[in-house]
C-alpha cells in the first residue's frame, strides 16, 4: 500500500458550513429551474390532422396508407435502402422495423389541430369539433388505439383569438373529465407564444380548470411552440425562451419550432424556407441552449415537401425528409413533425438506421466504461449519461431491443436508466 500519507488542514470547519449556507438559496434554485430531464418517452415525431378531419380510424389510416406508398414506391428492403442510401448492412434490419413499426404504431404523438390547420369557424362548429375531439380520443385510450401521446393544438393567446382559443381548450379538457378523466398521454401545444405573459396567461387558465375538477396542482401541461423572432429575442435583447420556460412555472414539457411562420417571421423566401435554413438552426440553438437541464424537450419543425406523385418525385421527397430528420438527429433534435402519412416511412427509417448504426460502438464504449476498462477513447460520467439516452431513446421508438442491448452492455434498462438520469452521487449499476 505504500507509506500513509499525514493528512493536514488549515481551515476551521465553520468555513464549509458558512459556504454551504451562503449557497442555500443557489442550491434550491438550481433544483428548481434545472431538474434535469424526466426520464420518460419523447415521441420521435408529431403528426398534425385538423380537428374537422380527425376520424377514430385516423391513426391507423396513416400506418396503411405509409404501407401502400412503400409498397408502391420501394417494394423491398433493397429497393428502400437504395433510395435513401442506407449502408447494405442496415437494409434489412431497419426495412422490416419500419414496416412493424407501421403495422403496430404508426404514429407515436397526434396533435388534433385547431389552430393553423383549422383556422376561423362559426363558434357553434368549433365547439362541436372540440367536443367530438375529446370523445374521440377518450375513446381511442379506452379501446386500446391510441397513440402514446395525443391532444389538441388551440389557438394562441393573441387578442383577437384569445376567446376561441381558451374556449376550445375548456371544452376539450372538460369533455376529456366527463369521459372518464385526463389520460395519461395528453399533450397540449400553444401557439404561436411571442410574450412570456402569454405563457403565465395560459398557466392561470390550466390552475382555473384544475381548481374547477379537484385535480392536482399542476396537473396538465403544454408544449410552446416558437414560431416568431421575439420568442427568440425579447424587445430588451435577452432570450424570451428562457422566461417563457420560467413563466410556465413547470408546466412546460416541450419547445416546437415552427418552421414556417418562424421563417416568414424573419423574412426567408417561400423558396428557402426550410428546417435546415441558418435563421432556423439559429433559433433552435437558442431554444436548446434555453431548455438545457430544464426537463423541457426540443422538437424540429416539418417539410412541406410531401411524397406524391411519381416515384421519381416521391423518392425526391422521401431523400429530402430522410436527410433532414438524420440533420437534426445529429443536432440532438430527437422529435419533428410529420405533415403527411407519406413521410412516416422516411421518419422511422432516419431513426432506425440512426440509432442501429451506432448501436455497437455505443453499447461497447458504455461497457467499457462500467467495467473501467478503458480504450481508445476516455469516457466520464457526462458521456455515460449520453450513451444511456442514445440506447434508450432507441429502444423507446422500436429501434432496438432491449435483450440485444442488455447484451452488448450487460446492464439492465434499469441500469441504463440510472446512467441517463443519475441523482447526484448517487449511481448503482446491478447485472442484468
Amino acid at each position: 500500500m505504500g507509506q500513509q500519507e499525514k493528512v493536514a488542514t488549515s481551515l476551521a470547519g465553520t468555513v464549509s458550513e458558512e459556504i454551504s449556507a451562503s449557497l442555500t438559496a443557489v442550491d434550491a434554485e438550481l433544483a428548481r429551474r434545472y431538474p434535469g430531464d424526466p426520464g420518460t418517452r419523447q415521441p420521435v415525431h408529431t403528426v398534425y390532422v385538423p380537428g374537422d378531419v380527425f376520424e377514430p380510424g385516423t391513426l391507423r389510416s396513416w400506418g396503411d396508407q405509409a404501407l401502400a406508398a412503400l409498397d408502391e414506391h420501394a417494394p423491398d428492403a433493397a429497393s428502400f435502402a437504395a433510395v435513401l442510401g442506407i449502408p447494405e448492412e442496415l437494409a434489412g434490419p431497419v426495412h422490416d422495423r419500419v414496416r412493424a413499426k407501421l403495422e403496430r404504431e404508426p404514429v407515436e404523438d397526434l396533435r388534433i389541430d385547431f389552430e393553423d390547420g383549422y383556422g376561423p369557424r362559426p363558434d357553434a362548429e368549433e365547439d362541436e369539433a372540440a367536443a367530438r375531439a375529446a370523445r374521440l380520443v377518450s375513446e381511442a385510450y379506452a379501446n386500446g388505439t391510441a397513440a402514446p401521446y395525443m391532444g389538441i393544438r388551440m389557438k394562441c393567446m393573441e387578442a383577437g383569438v384569445r376567446d376561441r382559443g381558451i374556449r376550445t381548450t375548456d371544452v376539450f379538457l372538460t369533455g376529456l373529465m366527463e369521459a372518464g378523466g385526463l389520460p395519461d398521454g395528453l399533450v397540449l401545444t400553444l401557439p404561436k407564444v411571442t410574450y412570456p405573459e402569454q405563457v403565465t396567461a395560459f398557466v392561470q387558465l390550466l390552475e382555473a380548470f384544475e381548481k374547477a375538477h379537484g385535480l392536482d396542482a399542476g396537473r396538465v401541461g403544454f408544449e410552446i411552440q416558437i414560431e416568431t423572432s421575439q420568442s427568440i429575442l425579447g424587445a430588451d435583447g435577452t432570450a424570451a425562451v428562457a422566461r417563457m420556460i420560467d413563466a410556465a412555472q413547470g408546466r412546460a414539457t416541450g419547445l416546437h419550432y415552427g418552421t414556417f411562420d418562424y421563417s416568414a417571421c424573419v423574412g426567408v423566401s417561400a423558396a428557402y424556407q426550410a428546417s435546415d435554413h441558418p435563421a432556423a438552426d439559429h433559433a433552435k440553438a437558442v431554444m436548446q441552449v434555453a431548455a438545457a437541464g430544464t426537463g423541457v424537450r426540443v422538437s424540429d419543425g416539418s417539410t412541406n415537401v410531401l411524397p406524391v406523385g411519381p416515384t421519381a418525385q416521391v423518392h425526391e421527397a422521401w431523400r429530402l425528409h430522410y436527410g433532414l430528420t438524420r440533420r437534426a438527429l445529429a443536432r440532438a433534435y430527437y422529435q419533428g413533425w410529420d405533415m403527411h402519412p407519406g413521410h412516416l416511412p422516411t421518419r422511422y427509417a432516419a431513426v432506425y438506421t440512426f440509432y442501429r448504426e451506432g448501436l455497437e460502438p455505443a453499447a461497447a464504449r458504455l461497457a467499457a466504461y462500467v467495467a473501467k476498462a478503458g480504450g481508445d477513447v476516455m469516457d466520464e460520467p457526462a458521456t455515460a449519461k449520453a450513451l444511456s439516452g442514445y440506447l434508450l431513446r432507441g429502444i423507446d421508438c422500436g429501434a432496438l431491443d432491449t435483450a440485444e442491448v442488455a447484451r452488448l452492455t450487460g446492464l439492465t434498462r434499469a441500469d441504463l436508466d440510472a446512467f441517463a438520469s443519475p441523482r447526484r452521487g448517487d449511481l448503482t449499476v446491478t447485472a442484468p
